[in-house]
């Protein structure tokens, strides 16, 4: 049997092998000298022979003891690097290719408090590192981790195991591709706190308006004024200074708020309370005050999260006050809103816009109107509204309409084919995008959000856009309008057109006809002046009728056939009563011209039922689920819809739903009802 030897190689081979060569040369040096001198060549031969002697006696016996030595301290260095790896403050850990666990050293097992030889898939201990998402080549692959309450980061990186399986005298791997996936886990947890931590302390801007300030004092005798507005400040201020802010007065109804993020988020947490607790403050005052306020956060820098503040008390106010708002870059969400906005008794504010607008339509040369799509009466009395302004002022108007419903087409016939009003009154969205210019202002009403205009595509082509709208604004808004004029009080849109007309001028002439377009908006809006009407509701309509508006007319325009109110019966008789105050039904609209005007009808009858706060009704109209949710006073409907993509007043409002049958929106609407009640958005 052959001895098996260790051949050395590299540096130390060469090492060995440096004395052999030298003696060769000795032998040489032995030769030369011999030709020289022949004792000198003795001598030499001598000294050669002595080395060559020792030489062989280190080679002999010497060399297996050096050997012995090299072959004990490689097999101690590698039981240290093991021991170091074992021991190492890094959690590592070893997988195979399926991703089960191999090996791990200490500092890992203490992580995942497992003993020395847990050998099972690094699923079951981090979910996310599943076999799909290892690493592929020679690039890392990194994950944020959270494991027992810590935080980690995660490298993994793949160690092809070709190289060791070629060299094997074992095995046969020419091909073999197999590898491990080394793993090391970086304790995150300390840089995330502290990041917390500046985080919180940074700065969120707000703003705190006073609703009805003016209101509310006038309800009060004048001596005692000055002592609701101090009750009023001493709220505002503590609640600010509890949660470690400053509060500063810049007007006699506004406030300037800072404070540390961390806090906002606990206001946000009690859903901003104060805006219930300011309701309290009563001295024998008549009107309960409301705020609003806005909050931005989480901006780039201070004078940003101001700018957010100022744009979040925007939607506040825009959307009947009595709410809070908070709006980060990311999002904007809304608070409260559960009290109905006070209507202003003042018309400066429609003469101002009034005025604005007369200015407007007088600098351009053609005016456009459109409503919202699947428009209604009130879209259209309003856009007819408009174009008697733009007449009045001698200005070419046109009213954009695709889709006439059969709740429209009553109205329609009366302006089409008819002599007194031009051919291309109204026209399509591509006849309004050919006339779209420069020289062109687009009014838009009844609606201010641009996806569900009649044609969204006329934005983007006016440069001068005007929006009137009585529908409380969302996160989606018409954006660089020229003249906003958006009044969630108001009734309609047309009651709002009805106030502008008295300030265009005194030669303003208005026709039956469109005097009894404009009060049939009023009048279908206010559910026949049920809902939502006020003082200025009842001048705008009286305004209507001295200018020739026919209640036995309108009357008759909006008869309905048997079809119809069937349908609208049946769907009242189907309701179910869910959670004891909410009435949810699916109307029926097969066969009908405008199932969506019947489904709000229904929502409308529905609330007659006693106990009932708030009604949904689901009408299926081409391919799509319309939503008509309705109340009176006690459940805010509007932040409901918007749960579902959609918006509209606090006790009016609806959404569309699309790839849903109307059973499926049903459900969808009994989960959100759920969701918001045990958040606390919806109490009852």
């Amino acid at each position: 049997m052959k001895k098996t030897r260790v051949h050395l190689k590299g540096k130390l081979r060469f090492y060995f092998q440096a004395f052999t060569y030298l003696g060769i040369l000795l032998i040489l040096l032995n030769i030369a000298i011999f030709t020289i001198d022949l004792m000198a060549g003795l001598i030499l031969t001598v000294f050669t022979v002595l080395y060559f002697i020792v030489l062989f006696y280190l080679n002999f016996y010497n060399r297996p003891i050096i050997m012995n030595e090299l072959i004990s301290f490689a097999t101690q260095y590698g039981q240290i690097q093991k021991r170091l790896l074992r021991e190492l403050d890094l959690p590592n850990a070893l997988l195979d290719d399926t991703g089960k666990v191999v090996w791990t050293n200490i500092a890992f097992e203490k992580v995942v408090h497992q003993e020395k030889g847990y050998h099972r898939a690094i699923s079951s201990l981090f979910p996310q590192l599943t076999a799909d998402k290892f690493p592929v080549g020679e690039e890392e692959a990194v994950f944020e981790l959270e494991y027992d309450n810590n935080f980690y980061q995660a490298r993994l990186k793949k160690i092809s195991l070709h190289e060791m399986a070629v060299n094997s005298d074992i095995i046969d791997a020419k091909d073999y591709e197999g590898y491990l996936i080394a793993v090391y886990l970086f304790d995150q947890t300390a840089l995330r706190l502290a990041i917390q931590e500046v985080d919180n302390q940074s700065l969120a801007a707000g703003l705190i308006y006073l609703d009805n300030y003016d209101e509310a004092l006038e309800s009060v005798e004048e001596v005692r004024r000055s002592l609701l507005t101090a009750l009023i400040d001493r709220k505002i201020n503590k609640y600010v200074a509890g949660c470690d802010g400053i509060a500063k007065k810049i007007e006699k109804d506004k406030y300037f708020v800072v404070m540390p993020k961390k806090s906002c988020d606990k206001l946000r947490e009690s859903r901003f309370d104060l805006l219930e607790d300011v309701k309290t403050v009563n001295i024998g005052n008549e009107m309960a005050v409301t705020l609003s306020i806005g909050m931005g956060l989480n901006g780039l820098s201070y004078s940003q999260n101001y700018e957010f503040a100022r744009n979040a008390i925007d939607l506040a106010l825009g959307r009947g006050g009595d709410q809070a708002v908070v709006k980060t870059p990311e999002n904007i969400v809304y608070y409260g809103g559960k009290s109905q906005q006070v209507e202003k008794s003042t018309r400066v504010k429609a003469r101002v816009k009034a005025h604005a607008l007369k200015e407007i339509i007088t600098g351009k040369d053609t005016v456009i109107v459109m409503g919202h799509r699947l428009g209604d009466v009130d879209s259209f009395g309003s856009s007819v509204g408009i174009y008697r302004i733009a007449k009045t002022l001698n200005r070419k108007c046109h009213i954009v309409l695709n889709d006439v419903t059969k709740s429209m087409k009553p109205l329609v016939d009366l302006f089409k084919d008819n002599p007194d009003y031009e051919q291309d009154m109204i026209i399509s969205n591509q006849q309004a995008i050919d006339i779209a210019g420069n020289n062109t202002v687009l009014v838009v009403v009844d609606v201010n959000k641009p996806s569900i205009t009649e044609c969204p595509e006329l934005l983007r082509f006016c440069k001068t856009i005007v929006v009137l709208d009585h529908h409380r604004q969302g996160t989606e808004v018409i954006e660089n309008a020229t003249l906003s004029y958006v009044e969630p009080y108001a009734s309609s849109a047309c009651e709002m057109v009805s106030e502008i007309l008295q300030y265009i001028g005194e030669d303003v002439k208005i026709r039956n006809d469109e005097a009894d377009s404009m009060y049939s908006g009023i009048m279908v809006d206010t559910n026949n002046f049920m809902n939502k009407t006020g003082v200025r509701t009842f001048e705008a309509a009286a305004f209507l009728r001295r200018n020739g508006a026919d209640v036995t007319r309108v009357r008759k325009l909006f008869r309905e056939d048997a079809g119809e109110y069937k349908a609208r019966a049946d769907a009242v008789s189907q309701a179910e009563i869910f959670k004891g105050v909410f009435a949810i039904s699916i109307c029926d609209g097969e066969g009908l011209q405008s199932p969506t005007v019947v489904g709000a009808q229904a929502a409308n009858e529905l609330l007659n039922i006693k106990g009932i706060k708030a009604s949904f009704v689901c009408t299926e109209y081409q391919n799509e689920v319309y939503v008509s949710a309705r109340s009176i006073d006690e459940v805010n409907v509007q932040v409901i819809t918007e749960k579902m993509g959609g918006g509209g007043h606090m006790n009016m409002a609806g959404c569309q739903m699309t790839n849903m049958s109307p059973q499926q929106v049903k459900d969808v609407i009994k989960n959100t009802l759920e969701k918001m009640i045990d958040n606390g958005e919806i109490s009852i």
